[in-house]
Parts: structure tokens; C-alpha cells; sequence
């Protein structure tokens, strides 16, 4: 995001990111918008604030969660693409894509259910980038009670996942359909979602 998009964000909601960019320092949760979903964060490094997102959500542990990050070159700091899911990357984010890639060892077993591969995000979401910049990885899992619906406004959220974060980042109504969920290497598609059809045609003939 650049200087001038930033620019554009009000000055109640960069109040709002720096409140809920604090609250991640101290190990607590928030909420925030994406171009998707609302989203629940905590630093996606710290394994007890990760916990503390399965906990709130109700969600099985083995059930891993996503990275949310500011950019490509931030992800690659945590996971490691190989060259077919790097291009994929480039053509697709940010964007409502969750990209399913190895990680590093810094990324905690709590996030990933122990597994060797982590979902990437980076929301093509103004207010969701400036939050990650201050932030560093946050978890991107829905601000929902597992189970029920994911949340396109603040005032749908949960009883029980307002109660639990210590802030909230509202930025209107947001589009409400999830992310496709894809693993570029394997040329999987776990779960479609936004822009599934254009990811399937680059999957099928991909530029590399």
C-alpha cells in the first residue's frame, strides 16, 4: 500500500489500527476487515496467542489457521515457495487467495496443526495492510464462532468473539466471499472461493 492509499484511511480508523496493533503486542486478539471476511488476529508467531484464537473460535487445534502478511516479500521471510507458487503468488496477490505453501521452522506447529505447510494471506485490503505493517503475521481465520457464519459487518459479530478481543478495526461491510484456498505446487484447489475460475485457468496453463 502506498503513502497515498494510507492516506486515504480515516483518521478514527488509523486510531483503530494502532489500538488493536498494541493489543497484538500484548498477546491479545482483535478484529479487523478484509477485502473477504472480518478477520480474527493475534501474532501468528506466538504460539499462546494462536491458541487463544482456537479457543475463542471454538475450532478443533488439528484444524490449521492462515498467515496474514503485508506482502509477498514478507512471506517469503516465513515460508518457503517454490518457483510455481512463487509466480502464482505474483499473479494473485494481494488478492482473496490463501496460498498454501512450506513454511519456516519460526512458524509455530500451533498454527499449522503440526504440518509442514502453511496457508499464506495477503489481503488486497487497505486497512488489513496498514494493520499487518505495524503488526507483522497475524492469524487469518474468520471472526466467527466455529461453525456458524463468517461475519461481513461489526455489528454481526459474535457476542462471544466481541467479548474476547480487546479491539476491533470496523471498516463497513465488506464483500463476504472467502477466499479460494489453493496449493499452486500441487495445482490443488481445497476450497473455492473468490476469483476461483481465474485460478484454475492459471492453474491449468500456468506462465512458468
Amino acid at each position: 500500500m502506498t503513502a497515498d492509499h494510507h492516506d486515504r484511511i480515516p483518521p478514527e480508523t488509523r486510531a483503530s489500527i494502532r489500538r488493536a496493533a498494541d493489543a497484538v503486542a500484548d498477546g491479545d486478539l482483535v478484529v479487523y476487515p478484509t477485502e473477504t471476511v472480518y478477520g480474527l488476529g493475534a501474532d501468528a508467531l506466538d504460539p499462546d496467542a494462536v491458541g487463544r484464537v482456537f479457543d475463542l473460535k471454538g475450532r478443533e487445534r488439528d484444524d490449521p489457521l492462515s498467515l496474514g502478511v503485508d506482502g509477498i516479500a514478507r512471506a517469503q521471510r516465513y515460508t518457503r515457495p517454490g518457483e510455481r507458487a512463487l509466480a502464482f503468488m505474483r499473479a494473485f496477490l494481494p488478492g482473496p487467495v490463501t496460498v498454501v505453501v512450506e513454511r519456516e521452522p519460526t512458524v509455530p506447529d500451533a498454527l499449522t496443526g503440526g504440518r509442514d505447510r502453511v496457508g499464506v494471506r495477503v489481503p488486497d485490503h487497505p486497512v488489513a495492510l496498514a494493520l499487518l505493517r505495524e503488526t507483522g503475521p497475524l492469524t487469518a481465520t474468520s471472526a466467527n464462532v466455529s461453525g456458524h457464519g463468517s461475519v461481513r459487518r461489526v455489528a454481526d459479530l459474535d457476542g462471544r468473539i466481541r467479548e474476547g478481543v480487546a479491539a476491533v478495526v470496523d471498516d463497513g461491510e465488506t464483500d463476504g466471499v472467502e477466499s479460494t484456498v489453493v496449493d499452486p505446487e500441487s495445482g490443488t484447489v481445497h476450497r473455492r472461493g473468490a476469483m476461483a475460475s481465474a485460478i484454475e485457468a492459471w492453474l491449468s496453463d500456468p506462465p512458468v
